[in-house]
């Protein structure tokens, strides 16, 4: 099971993530509402730090394919993922501007159109990862709300994807079997689960992988 700890803030959250046996770190740009976002520069260096094979995800809201690569030039991850929709298109000029670089599209799982969309998305991203924000309000929830979603929906988009995906929104210790053996998602993707007031916890940490990996 691959795991992302995402929000994380500093070079010594990205070694206890990656310790705990994280297979990616995620880096939070500017967002409209949420937590974990961190300046391009520290964005910059924490992704430097982190050995291959680890993936640094930039989570990065920006609107259009041109500001998305101007943001990535900035933190220059080997990840992008995209926590909004972009204009048709926009895959297209990210692949050919950022080649090598990979892209995961977060799909807000609302309702039974956001299957559609999954599926959508899936003919051009490298990954998706289905998350419980709402980008249809007038501050849009992005990621990081610590809610659940419907988890039969999600299960449904895994079944059909050509690509992986992941399962993020409200996963924690406690619930994270059930996720798994609900959604059975290629990684997982956690925030405020593993986090005691803002900071990662160890302990946290070490529950959620050992719960992973009980049989």
């Amino acid at each position: 099971m691959h795991v992302k700890i995402c929000c994380i803030s500093s070079v010594e959250e990205a070694r206890m993530a990656v310790g705990a046996g994280a297979s990616a770190v995620g880096l939070v740009g500017r967002m409209p509402s949420g937590p974990g976002v961190i300046g391009d520069d520290l964005i910059r260096t924490i992704a430097q730090t982190v050995p291959p094979p680890i993936a640094t995800f930039l989570l990065t809201s920006e609107p259009t394919a041109e500001a998305v690569i101007e943001h990535h030039r900035r933190a220059f991850t080997n990840t992008i993922q995209l926590v909004d929709a972009l204009p048709p298109g926009s895959y297209r000029t990210l692949r050919a501007a950022l080649p090598g670089i990979k892209l995961v599209q977060v799909i807000h799982v609302l309702d039974e159109v956001s299957i559609d969309e999954a599926l959508a998305s899936a003919e051009e991203v490298d990954a998706l990862l289905l998350d419980s924000g709402n980008p249809k309000l007038a501050v849009k929830e992005l990621g990081g709300t610590g809610r659940r979603h419907d988890w039969t929906l999600s299960r449904r988009i895994v079944e059909q994807s050509r690509v992986p995906v992941f399962l993020a929104g409200g996963l924690n210790p406690e619930n994270i079997r059930q996720a798994i053996d609900t959604v059975q998602p290629f990684g997982l993707d956690i925030c405020s689960g593993v986090r005691t007031n803002g900071k990662l916890d160890p302990d946290k940490l070490t529950r959620f992988f050992t719960q992973i990996h009980r049989s």
